[in-house]
């Protein structure tokens, strides 16, 4: 399916109502993992830092603990663990987590639940529909995103088909999710609104441009898992090895060893670090020269926003929503999925040309401070959530 691009916000759904009166509310936010941080996560601690801030009670209700929950009690968040909440299906455990969630809703009674990730999305719905409160579900990209089989999004796209009419909104994180979303039938467009990630900006120490590194450095923010691609990187950079160049690799997962084991026996390990989870990520983008972005798919990731806010150049790989992040020639360069080759010739054409390195994270920066500053995140969200409480009491 085409990506589209360049709809406007009567298009994605965007409505404003400037005569509507201003009112504070109590919120619940649902989301399945705590062992990891990864783009839905870190978006939900964005937005719920700035929702509180806002003067809106907001508490987070999260599966099991982990460093997620420990990011939550450094931010001072409200959070609840819940028991039965896990992210693989396993119906037994997800019949009690549908009973342990609408038994949260009902105890803490907020205006609006929003739900976020797919599992918490599913069970969700269906206890808030039994619980009659209004929810909102955000789709940090759709289960049945390309790049699986085709067997499996169907499966996956006929769950959400069946339990879409049970949120007063969805929201999508890019318009490619729109439409991919109704080209499989699984919601109406009017249900569906397109709000960016937004990331709080950063001061100009954590912005590149301060000094030109004689050896450039690639770096990649990702979680090592199946998702993303880190070893089409690490196969790319080994065809580079005749430039300057070093790479940092920041995440964690499953399939961090095995990817140090393919760096060893490229040749390539004395050239690259591998840094596990950092929490320090705007620091090391400032300190870097080009970001890239290896992966099999995506919804709409928040990494490269965090590179473009930083003044990086990206490379990445033409997935889901990154086409509205990434423009070819202008902030950096478009590979197809999987390409050794073209991304080998994206990464030599920046390493070689230090003005075209500028020129686009000079690009990009202005392009985050235009369309992905925080702010304007937490602005159509509340729009969508208000729209939200009011449908349903109507």
């Amino acid at each position: 399916m085409a990506n589209v691009v360049g709809l406007n916000d009567e298009q994605r759904g965007y409505k404003f109502d400037i005569c509507t009166e201003f009112f504070l509310m109590r919120i619940a936010q649902f989301i399945t993992r705590s062992d990891t941080i990864g783009g839905a996560s870190t978006h939900l601690l964005t937005l719920c830092e700035r929702l509180e801030k806002r003067g809106h009670d907001v508490t987070v209700f999260c599966g099991g603990g982990g460093v997620f929950t420990e990011e939550l009690k450094k931010k001072k968040l409200e959070y609840h663990s819940l028991n039965h909440l896990v992210r693989p299906i396993r119906p037994f455990e997800d019949l009690q987590a549908l009973f342990e969630i609408r038994r949260e809703v009902e105890k803490l009674s907020p205006d609006i639940v929003a739900l976020h990730s797919a599992k918490a999305g599913v069970v969700g719905r269906i206890a808030c529909w039994w619980a009659r409160i209004p929810c909102v579900v955000t789709a940090h990209g759709w289960a049945f995103t390309e790049g699986k089989s085709t067997l499996r999004r169907y499966f996956l796209a006929v769950i959400e088909r069946f339990v879409a009419p049970l949120a007063e909104r969805i929201i999508t994180v890019s318009d490619f999710d729109q439409e991919l979303a109704a080209d499989w039938a699984v919601a109406p467009r009017e249900k569906m609104v397109t709000v960016y990630n937004g990331v709080q900006d950063v001061n100009e120490q954590k912005r590149r441009g301060r000094e030109v590194r004689e050896t450039p450095r690639i770096i990649m923010v990702a979680r090592f898992e199946p998702q993303k691609d880190q070893p089409t990187l690490l196969r790319a950079l080994e065809k580079l090895r005749g430039a300057p160049w070093e790479a940092w690799f920041v995440g964690d997962g499953p399939r961090l060893e095995q990817c140090v084991d393919l760096a060893r026996d490229l040749g390539i390990d004395d050239r690259v670090q591998f840094l596990g989870y950092r929490s320090d990520v705007p620091d090391l983008l400032a300190q870097s020269d080009i970001f890239v972005l290896s992966t099999h798919y995506e919804g709409f990731p928040i990494a490269t926003v965090e590179a473009m806010r930083a003044g990086l150049p990206i490379v990445a790989s033409d997935v889901g929503g990154v086409s509205e992040q990434v423009r070819s020639g202008e902030n950096g360069s478009l590979v197809p999925p999987e390409d050794v080759s073209k991304l080998k010739r994206a990464l030599e054409d920046l390493l070689q040309n230090e003005d075209k390195r500028q020129e686009m994270g000079k690009a990009g920066r202005e392009m985050f401070c235009e369309q992905f500053r925080v702010e304007k995140m937490v602005d159509r969200t509340l729009d969508v959530y208000k729209e939200a409480v009011r449908q349903r009491k109507r």
